[in-house]
């Protein structure tokens, strides 16, 4: 994993100029005000043609256990993908990280998929997307399978709209059962020239 220079300078144009071109931001800590820049030897994607859902996780679904929405709480996500959890004592999700992709999501290129009980908001995802690419950056799930269940949502819409590209910047083995695979950093900087070339996709359009 390649980091490139700290920088608190960042603006969404130089965000979205690094994505562009394979770099993504994080920061060492969550009160650490600085954020470093992420290139990969190895990327994580899900290819959208190869994406699996489990038979549990199909059952679990047509149950409908949640109200899926789309943009409608992104900074309650970013802040649900925040905070400390069982599995995750701390994060990277700083307070740069979070005024940076509410900016992004102003203008159009962040989104979250939430997952709803009622009025509480108990799991979601978000990210970012240009041409056709979508960068996945984090999720969280206060209920069994609402992250899972987001995940599945998001790319029926990335399929519908359009989307040619994944990015989850790395595979995990939770990933890797929705069909997550590691791409060499030259093959992925050729499946991401190809994806950022068109026009901004409608990630909104039905």
């Amino acid at each position: 994993m390649g980091r490139r220079g700290r920088n608190n300078e960042i603006t969404v144009d130089i965000l979205l100029r690094a994505y562009s071109i394979g770099l993504f931001p994080m920061a060492d800590a969550a009160d650490d005000p600085e954020l470093f820049w992420v290139e990969p030897e190895v990327r994580g994607i899900i290819p959208l043609d190869d994406f699996h859902i489990s038979k549990s996780l199909a059952k679990a679904i047509r149950k409908k256990p949640f109200d899926i929405r789309f943009d409608t709480a992104f900074e309650a996500v970013m802040a649900g993908c925040a905070a400390e959890a069982a599995d995750r004592p701390s994060t990277w999700i700083n307070e740069t990280i979070r005024s940076l992709y509410s900016e992004l999501h102003a203008i159009g290129h962040a989104h979250s998929v939430e997952a709803w009980e009622g009025d509480e908001l108990v799991g979601g995802l978000y990210g970012v997307s240009l041409g056709s690419a979508f960068f996945g950056e984090s999720m969280f799930s206060r209920r069994t399978n609402a992250s899972k269940i987001c995940l599945v949502h998001l790319v029926e819409r990335l399929r519908e709209t359009g989307f040619t590209l994944l990015d989850t910047q790395f595979t995990t083995e939770h990933l890797k059962t929705f069909g997550a695979i590691d791409v060499p950093k030259a093959e992925y900087a050729k499946m991401l020239e190809r994806a950022v070339a068109p026009d901004d996709l409608d990630f909104e359009r039905r």
